[in-house]
């Protein structure tokens, strides 16, 4: 029997070191291999490791072969915030890398590839409130018209090559391990860490602005669920919706003081809150817990204590 040999692209990011840890439980260390474009210190280095451009078609059909890659998790990507600054970067980056990946897995029969997609396919003409699976897509950054047009590719390669691609619409994720990375809903990562060093934050979206959210060890477990998921059970090449709660700043700075009595939060919404109010409130994801059986553990309250407690215990490591 053929074992699972996967490489992670972009596993320096906020998911991809979390998804990595979360792989080797299931596949062990020696049968993930990390990628990313720079060294990445810390988590990472427990199995192997590549340094590599994923723009670079002919080095990642090498990096494939040599380790015997059989699945690809694709994560590498200029994210909303940072890609407002430069689009056509973002685009470059976004659309070339997902090209190249889809045709190494059609050139080496790779068995599975997982892209993530994003609320940020949505728009001001979507339906804000339990966001339908199907439904009117008018993006506004780069970022999400990147993740719209993929979405469209990867159906594409699915029904025209046979490549078993499959996606998550993610929303913001919260998570400890690592930093965020230019993406419209950091702050509320950001949060945690004012909360316990300053006792206060200066957020930049408004009191009110809500926002899907997830916590991150739910996001590692459904991406790993999703993949796990027999084919036939896969209905959804584009991108699946996936949900777990709503979040506002207020409502978190609230979460935040049941631990954190004297945290304070005040309010400088600045470009970030005109994309955040084009995108959606809640999701509607019945289509991913029909189809594979997707079920959130974490609500607000137990996401909030298990982050504070967990970035405690960090900072007394330091």
């Amino acid at each position: 029997m053929k074992q699972t040999r996967i490489l992670i692209i972009g596993a320096g990011g906020q998911l991809g070191a979390e998804l990595a840890q979360g792989l080797w439980a299931v596949y062990g260390t020696d049968h993930v291999v990390a990628a990313d474009i720079k060294n990445v210190n810390g988590i990472l280095q427990q199995g192997p490791f590549e340094i590599f451009d994923v723009l670079d078609r002919n080095k990642l059909s090498e990096i494939l072969v040599k380790h015997r890659i059989t699945q690809i998790y694709h994560l590498a990507a200029v994210l909303s915030a940072t890609g407002e600054q430069d689009p056509q970067r973002a685009w470059k980056i976004n659309m070339d890398s997902l090209i190249n990946v889809l045709e190494a897995a059609r050139a080496l029969k790779i068995e599975k590839v997982y892209w993530p997609s994003s609320i940020a396919v949505f728009g001001k003409d979507t339906p804000k409130v339990e966001t339908p699976q199907s439904t009117i897509m008018s993006p506004s950054t780069v970022y999400g018209i990147s993740k719209l047009a993929g979405e469209l590719w990867c159906s594409y390669y699915f029904n025209r090559f046979g490549v078993d691609i499959r996606s998550l619409r993610y929303p913001g994720l919260i998570g400890y391990k690592t930093q965020p990375g230019g993406g419209t809903t950091d702050y509320a990562v950001e949060i945690f860490h004012k909360a316990l060093q300053e006792r206060k934050y200066e957020c930049y979206l408004s009191e009110h602005t809500t926002l899907p959210m997830m916590y991150m060890s739910d996001a590692v477990r459904a991406t790993i669920e999703l993949m796990e998921a027999s084919s036939e059970k896969i209905k959804i090449r584009t991108g699946y919706n996936i949900g777990a709660l709503s979040v506002s700043p207020d409502l978190l700075a609230k979460s935040i003081r049941k631990h954190v009595p004297e945290f304070e939060i005040s309010y400088k919404p600045d470009f970030r809150e005109a994309i955040a109010q084009n995108w959606p409130q809640s999701i509607d994801d019945s289509a991913a817990r029909t189809d594979w059986g997707w079920q959130h553990a974490f609500g607000i309250e137990s996401m909030t204590a298990d982050m504070l407690k967990n970035l405690r215990l960090l900072q007394q490591q330091q």
